[in-house]
């Protein structure tokens, strides 16, 4: 019944239903791994909210200023707690992944600082706040902060030998992406952030090493923060928001970091101690409870991709059984056309607006023509299914997200189906 429903009712043919057949015998056991992570992450979750003493109470509404919002004070000791770290900012009012990043910078870097990006340049979005494109008077080179990078080697490796000749006594800040951004690598995993790290405070023990944990948490059974990483910062509308956080981000790390940072959300003297959760509390506990199992759906699903794609013979990174330390799956396509094909199938299996033809278009914040294929509960939500890439060479797409394994594979058939359709 399963296979004559992808066929009649999606569109997929023969060849591909067996095809499909064949790769999931192959993952069973790949599978099995991510299911050993997710465990792990689900226990130590539930754990840290036992020991938090979470309770129904902490779900009730506060207005005005927020004062004394215990709904707030547990959602971040909880955080805190899941990360191993000393404190942290959990709130709706950060509008995504970049704004918890700005936060991070510019709350703490000032009037001859050092930022050292040592993963190649930081995602797109964060250009003009550093001030390496346009002329925003607010950037931080428009304020006398110093800005140098040190890029993968061809390989895609970090440059080890490179980054400990950079880091000075000058150094402020050490930043670290995690995820691929729009890269054709890998993600940088726990083992090689540990390293980063070690590096750093064994050149400049003062130095700052924030990380940004976009699409990464719970991919392994270590957050950076269990590293030695002093800060790191990511969106409730990816990873940790389990698929059903309406809104925000999260900081956690150092406390004296944390409460800077928190001046700059704020203000001065005020810091974490005003702010509104809206009566969103439940879903960010909730949310996070049930984190753990859809990222590992998410996981499962870019692996079969991976397959799919690879034995279609295109170049995918990272292969299905490499390790993976953040959800995207990027596979080279080659032409505009194919990578267009791509996430209209996206959007095809999608729940949301599932008759909408996407198309690129020039999107803030990014360089070049970009396309987003999602049909989400949640706008913008790149935990549920989506898939994006800017149109330029070598036209290479990001696909990640899926609430459930079963939605994740039908979208990279569909989509695949779509490119062979072109033929």
């Amino acid at each position: 019944m399963i296979h004559k429903m992808l066929r009649d009712t999606f569109g997929i043919e023969e060849n591909l239903i067996n095809k499909m057949i064949e790769i999931e015998e192959v993952l069973i056991e790949r599978f099995k791994e991510i299911d050993k992570v997710k465990q792990y992450n689900q226990y130590k979750v539930l754990n840290a909210m036992q020991e938090a003493r979470l309770s129904d109470q902490h779900f009730n509404w506060t207005t005005g200023y927020g004062y004394n919002d215990i709904g707030r004070e547990k959602i971040e000791e909880i955080y805190a707690k899941v990360f191993s770290a000393e404190d942290a900012i959990v709130r709706p009012t950060i509008a995504n992944g970049t704004h918890a990043l700005s936060l991070c910078l510019s709350g703490l870097l000032h009037s001859g600082d050092e930022m050292i990006s040592v993963t190649s340049k930081p995602y797109d979005t964060l250009d003009e706040l550093i001030g390496i494109r346009g002329d925003y008077k607010g950037s931080l080179k428009n304020i006398g902060v110093t800005y140098k990078q040190v890029d993968f080697m061809d390989d895609g490796r970090v440059d080890f030998d490179t980054i400990e000749k950079e880091v000075t006594d000058k150094t402020t800040l050490v930043y670290i992406q995690r995820s691929t951004g729009y890269s054709f690598r890998p993600a940088v995993d726990i083992n090689t952030i540990e390293k980063l790290v070690n590096i750093v405070k064994r050149k400049n023990s003062k130095a700052i090493c924030m990380i940004d944990n976009c699409y990464g948490e719970f991919l392994e059974e270590k957050e950076p923060t269990e590293v030695g990483a002093d800060l790191l910062a990511g969106s409730l509308i990816k990873n940790p928001g389990g698929g059903i956080v309406l809104t925000g981000g999260y900081i956690v790390g150092k406390q004296h970091l944390i409460e800077e940072i928190s001046y700059r959300l704020t203000s001065p003297g005020i810091g974490k101690e005003c702010g509104l959760t809206f009566g969103l509390s439940r879903q960010m506990f909730q949310g996070l409870f049930l984190a753990p199992h859809i990222v590992s759906e998410a996981v499962k699903g870019s692996i079969f991709c991976s397959k799919l794609f690879e034995e279609m013979e295109y170049e995918v990174k990272p292969k299905y059984n490499e390790n993976r330390s953040d959800i995207i799956q990027q596979v080279k396509l080659g032409s505009a056309e194919k990578v267009i094909a791509f996430c209209k199938g996206i959007q095809a299996a999608a729940p949301v607006d599932a008759f909408v033809t996407p198309e690129p278009w020039s999107m803030p914040g990014y360089d070049s023509p970009v396309i987003m294929a999602a049909g989400a509960f949640i706008q913008g939500s790149s935990i549920e299914l989506s898939a994006d890439a800017p149109i330029r060479p070598p036209y290479i797409v990001y696909y990640q997200g899926g609430l459930t394994y079963e939605h994740a594979k039908l979208g990279a058939l569909i989509a695949l189906q779509n490119i062979n359709n072109m033929n």
